[in-house]
């Protein structure tokens, strides 16, 4: 019996929508992270890029479970001497919701050459339009 490896150039991607209105942080990054990694596929190969496309919106809708809304930092800094920036979520909210939920998927995708190319295909918006219904994109349930 040979191992299954599959190609990149064979692989058909498609297009899924998230609506993350109401829905809790993790369980939106858990379900994209696993489309555009391509867990969900019975082709999954670690070291091949064979996710899907995904679109999430209504970032600005999240819910963040107890008190992470005002305990929660998100923390960046630029390499300068005191060029730390730290910002809680509620100012994170206010500023850019897309970012919160582009972080934690970001997170959950390996740290090397094959994220970096993973994570681009993650289309994040604030609100409930986009730009990609050309591509006919099917909802994800959450569970």
């Amino acid at each position: 019996m040979k191992t299954f490896s599959a190609k990149a150039q064979d692989i058909t991607r498609k297009w899924w929508v998230i609506d993350a209105k109401n829905k809790v942080l993790g369980d939106v990054a858990v379900a994209a992270a696993n489309l555009i990694r391509g867990k969900t596929r019975p082709t999954f190969t670690p070291h091949v890029d064979t996710g899907d496309f995904v679109v999430v919106v209504n970032c600005k809708d999240v819910v963040l479970t107890g008190r992470k809304e005002i305990q929660k930092t998100y923390t960046s800094v630029s390499g300068y001497v005191g060029g730390q920036k730290v910002e809680t979520a509620e100012r994170l909210r206010a500023r850019r919701p897309e970012l919160m939920v582009e972080r934690a998927v970001k997170g959950m995708v390996p740290h090397n050459r094959l994220g970096r190319q993973i994570i681009l295909k993650l289309k994040v918006y604030a609100g409930a339009e986009h730009a990609h219904e050309a591509q006919n994109p099917q909802p994800v349930e959450l569970a």
